[in-house]
């Protein structure tokens, strides 16, 4: 087994990439101000030239835990194989069309991407700014985005990397090359943040995700509990999670005046998703819980006249993303699939967009096992991008309703005509 040991000082969003080109008028982007409007100059959404600030259309999730590496000494927390994620809170929150913690920034002159997730409900807060050059990043290379990151690389995204932190710590290739091990009194704090270029799919909105890993190495001290009487006391290293997931879009918003009053239109595109299943808490306590992400396709059927949308959508999902000293046990297979259907109705005055919620959503698992959803809630929320409305983009959230489980799907999705 090859370790890598590395020693980081204090530093604030040192660079961390590999290779990988981002280009103004490619890969690079921009758009209108803060609230929607097309702006009136000569910018565009796929070649830039002005500094511009968008508000997203999305959710947010945390996960915060500790794990610990005493699985293989029966007289300490975590034994019988693995450690159990104790201290658990989980937070989840998916934004409406106006109100959102979730805003970019892109200046075409040098570059640089500045990128805000400040959502009190979902407990998760980051201030961005991606101004080296090595903070562009991709897969392939001897470096890359971190572990628990999609690789969406043959739809068109592109990818952006920091990484914060200080102490020694040592990353084990043959476990993950994101959680930092056996070192104590490190911190790693790890931001991914990724988006679909500009005229890939789109022309006016694109969806994006984002990626948090933090975690801080502590060295504990506990009595053996084998010789209580004798006051032995065993060190072992404590791993204190924070782990952060977003998914949203982003554009140049329709002014309401220009959204088509008549008539009807289907709108195709890319969905993508932020996800946690964990069904089997309520058999075992300890059953670790693991983010999962899942992309796919979005149908948003729009009938101007009525006022009404239908939205349907179908996906994959990808493999979990484990942490260090858990069991592993997981329930939603990589390669499973996704589908859900909603509807709801076009209020541009009030919603400033389209809002509704899901009738139906369920899994197939490879084997062709079906796991139907129940829905305590959910919600969809959009608004139409482009000078006439010619594309969509919105943010939808699913909540399992099942007592003792934790199931949450926190999404966006874009589409044109």
């Amino acid at each position: 087994m090859r370790l890598f040991v590395a020693l980081l000082a204090c530093t604030a969003l040192s660079a961390c990439g590999g290779a990988g080109v981002e280009s103004v008028g490619g890969a690079a982007v921009s758009g209108n101000a803060v609230g929607g409007n097309v702006p009136a100059s000569g910018h565009t959404f796929v070649n830039p030239t002005e500094i511009k600030t968008y508000q997203g259309i999305g959710g947010q999730q945390s996960y915060q835990y500790y794990t610990n590496d005493t699985a293989d000494d029966p007289n300490l927390p975590g034994a019988q194989g693995a450690s159990p994620q104790y201290n658990q809170l989980y937070a989840g929150n998916a934004s409406t069309a106006r109100d959102s913690g979730i805003t970019l920034t892109y200046n075409p002159r040098d570059a640089i991407f500045e990128l805000s997730l400040k959502d009190d409900k979902a407990l998760a807060s980051q201030e961005l700014r991606f101004q080296d050059p090595l903070h562009r990043t991709a897969f392939g290379g001897a470096q890359g985005p971190q572990d628990g990151t999609p690789d969406f690389t043959s739809q068109g995204v592109q990818y952006l990397e920091a990484i914060n932190g200080s102490g020694q710590y040592v990353y084990d290739p043959l476990i993950s090359t994101t959680f930092p091990v056996g070192i104590e009194d490190a911190k790693i704090d790890r931001t991914t943040f990724f988006y679909q270029k500009p005229g890939t799919t789109t022309k006016y909105v694109t969806f994006a995700g984002f990626v948090r890993n933090k975690l801080d190495l502590v060295s504990t001290t506990e009595v053996d509990l084998s010789t209580p009487e004798l006051g032995d006391e065993i060190t072992f290293n404590e791993f204190q999670f924070k782990l952060e997931r977003a998914a949203f879009v982003f554009g140049e918003r329709t002014l309401n005046s220009n959204v088509p009053k008549i008539g009807s239109g289907t709108f195709t595109g890319p969905m993508l998703a932020t996800l946690i299943y964990n069904p089997l808490t309520d058999i075992d306590a300890a059953t670790p819980t693991y983010f999962q992400w899942m992309n796919g396709n979005a149908t948003t059927t729009i009938n101007f006249a009525a006022n009404t949308f239908s939205l349907d959508l179908t996906g994959t999902v990808g493999r979990p993303g484990f942490d260090l000293y858990t069991s592993r046990i997981f329930t939603l297979q990589q390669g499973a699939t996704f589908n859900a259907a909603g509807k709801g109705r076009i209020d541009l005055i009030n919603a400033g967009g389209f809002l509704g919620a899901f009738d139906s959503a369920y899994f197939t698992q490879p084997s062709g096992q079906r796991l139907d959803l129940t829905i305590a809630g959910s919600s969809i929320d959009g608004a139409f991008f482009g000078p006439a409305g010619q594309e969509v983009g919105g943010g939808y959230r699913i909540v399992g309703g099942v007592p003792d489980e934790r199931i949450d799907i926190m999404g966006a999705f874009t589409g044109k005509q």
